[in-house]
């Protein structure tokens, strides 16, 4: 089967405002992590975001699904997309600088890529998929500069543990494409997985954190989760299902690559940081592996090649 053609206006307009809304998220994690612990504030933030979830199917008057099928894949999702990396990149983030964490969190488009390979009819490898990604990793390093790179060097089993975060995003990314082919709608597919995670995470942060015996947290640090929970993750997972069931997984895995650029742009705008030459040097890299993955620039530098053999019949 061909290759999925390149992504239209809307689909790219979906892409930015997830990479917008995840790096967003680093503003809210800022904040609440000064007062709470990882587990707490993760387990937080997906029942927050499951209530406001069933709220919005209420509304909108969803049904629910009942088919095991559709929560056995919710299930996988919760693991694999929320409780899964979560925990891992907050474990491995105790000993791994911000900006080498955030390189080794990039790679997920290079693993979806090739997940999306081996699993899918439709999603095959090209060279100019491989070109982009890699473009955008080489963007990535250049944007956050040496000195963050320097972490990647220090504590092997921490970076592991990013790293496997990546492929666990990677196939969540691939993993979601059950939802569309069992006709789920993006927003009750959104509510089963951070459903999923909150059953999951809720127990655990109650058994490792006891936060009934936490000092009381600031309405700033509430704020914050309360902003990570409806722009980050209910918002976020709604937009995300709908990019991964028209544009497919390869393509709305990209988002990693913009979420470092999000967050240095808000930086800027909102925090008065300065935007150095090396970061403008980045984002251009980003932007030209993004337009190469996507085919667009594929066709003319690349030309695009025949997918490479393989993966499920």
């Amino acid at each position: 089967m061909p290759a999925r053609p390149a992504m239209n206006r809307s689909e790219w307009a979906l892409l930015l405002i997830l990479g917008g809304l995840w790096g967003g998220s680093f503003f809210f994690n800022s904040v609440a992590m000064r007062e709470l612990p990882p587990l707490t504030f993760v387990a937080l933030r997906v029942v927050l975001a499951g209530a406001l979830l069933l709220l919005a199917m209420r509304v909108r008057r969803l049904p629910f699904p009942r088919s095991r099928a559709v929560w056995a894949v919710a299930l996988g999702m919760g693991v694999l997309n929320a409780a899964l990396p979560w925990t891992l990149i907050s474990w491995g983030q105790i000993r791994v600088p911000a900006g080498a964490a955030s390189t080794l969190q990039a790679c997920t488009p290079l693993f979806t890529v090739l997940l999306a390979h081996a699993l899918t009819r439709d999603e095959k490898l090209t060279g100019g998929k491989i070109a982009g990604v890699l473009f955008g990793l080489v963007g990535v390093g250049v944007m956050i500069g040496p000195d963050a790179l320097g972490g990647l060097t220090r504590d092997f089993v921490s970076q592991a543990a990013i790293v496997l975060a990546a492929v666990s995003y990677a196939g969540a990314a691939v993993l979601s494409r059950r939802f569309a082919a069992l006709g789920v709608a993006p927003l009750a597919a959104a509510t089963g997985q951070v459903l999923c995670a909150a059953v999951l995470l809720l127990p655990l942060a109650l058994a490792v954190d006891h936060p009934w015996a936490l000092p009381p947290i600031s309405l700033e640090a509430w704020g914050a989760v309360i902003s990570i929970a409806v722009l980050s993750t209910t918002l976020a997972y709604v937009l995300l299902f709908r990019l991964v069931a028209t544009a497919g997984a390869s393509n709305a895995s990209l988002v990693t690559l913009l979420v470092p650029v999000s967050a240095i742009l808000l930086g800027a705008l909102f925090l008065g940081e300065r935007i150095e030459a090396g970061q403008m040097a980045g984002m251009a890299l980003i932007g030209v592996g993004l337009l190469i993955s996507d085919g667009r620039l594929g066709a003319s530098l690349l030309r695009r090649g025949r997918p490479i053999a393989g993966g499920a019949a």
